[in-house]
């Protein structure tokens, strides 16, 4: 199989900062000038109250990219689902699968941070719940001429939501615990991982293969996307040392998952390609990079420097 791969963007920012969508149009062009095959871009519509992260809308951002890109695959990474109205969210999401000819892929999760929950009127207790069923809604409506259907305070009286997106676009579940790798196994087009080392990778991932044969699902049908954070310096210490503080400026890690920036791939190039070759011998299929204080000089070096050393490791795992 062949490996792909990504770049985040810079669309959520600490509070020291605000994004820029001229800089993530001028960086999301200049990422499918040298080849990477994917963008994503991050999801949620506030952040921290103390600590704020300012963001800019994920689809609104893809669909803005859509229009300066031609053939990267655009993703999120990922989309608290429970907060977006079903059917409002498939018809967004079929024109945008229309407007960039069908490269979108939704990185999907029930999401953790409560405050969204309440601003929506959306219960945070039954998140889980909500996510399978709008989730469900979602594929109806990309999928059927004609749905109908009782989903709660979601009704469906044979609704005809055309015109029909073709593909459907590509649905990735996010999340850490058993009861979402069996969401994955089973609701699914695969998983993405968030900042996991390739050993914290490797066991989830044949959990997840494990329960989609259990479902009587083959488990290559399954695809995975595993972003990770990127440092290349002169030397392991200073990229180790500046893609630990990138982390802590820029992102939260959640205490019950094994997301940590020991995933980090850092160092020098020769060293950086060493560690992006254990991850694809974990099983990775398609790696993500959100690079050193998304720098475009971090963005230029991988391109030139690092993925040409490991564009021909054949991925590992079970398969």
């Amino acid at each position: 199989m062949s490996v792909q791969f990504g770049l985040a963007l810079e669309n959520f920012t600490p509070a020291s900062k605000e994004p820029d969508i001229d800089a993530v149009i001028e960086y999301a062009t200049r990422a499918e000038e040298l080849g990477f095959q994917s963008l994503w871009v991050w999801d949620h519509l506030f952040l921290g109250a103390k600590r704020p992260f300012p963001t800019l809308e994920s689809l609104t951002t893809l669909a803005v990219l859509a229009a300066h890109t031609t053939e990267v695959t655009l993703g999120t990474g990922v989309l608290v689902l429970p907060v977006r109205q079903p059917a409002v969210l498939a018809k967004v999401a079929g024109t945008l699968q229309a407007a960039s000819h069908g490269r979108l892929t939704l990185g999907m999760a029930a999401g953790w941070y409560e405050r969204e929950f309440e601003a929506t009127g959306t219960r945070f207790a039954g998140r889980g719940r909500l996510f399978e069923r709008n989730l469900e809604v979602l594929r109806r409506l990309w999928e059927e001429d004609g749905v109908s259907g009782d989903y709660g305070d979601v009704q469906l009286r044979n609704v005809r939501m055309l015109p029909l997106p073709k593909p459907r676009p590509t649905v990735l579940i996010g999340g850490y615990v058993d009861r979402v790798l069996k969401r994955v196994a089973t609701k699914s087009d695969g998983w993405l991982t968030y900042f996991y080392t390739a050993e914290s990778f490797s066991r989830s991932w044949q959990k997840i293969r494990g329960f989609a044969a259990e479902a009587g699902r083959d488990p290559d049908e399954l695809s995975n996307v595993a972003q990770l954070p990127l440092c290349i310096a002169d030397s392991y210490e200073e990229g180790d040392a500046k893609v630990r503080a990138f982390v802590a400026d820029y992102f939260d890690l959640a205490e019950w998952s094994e997301s940590t920036a020991d995933s980090a791939v850092r160092g020098t190039p020769e060293q950086c390609a060493e560690q992006i070759a254990a991850h694809l011998e974990a099983g990775s299929e398609h790696l993500v990079f959100a690079p050193y204080n998304y720098e475009q000089e971090q963005v230029e070096r991988l391109a030139s420097e690092v993925l040409p050393l490991v564009r021909n490791v054949p991925t590992g795992g079970a398969r």
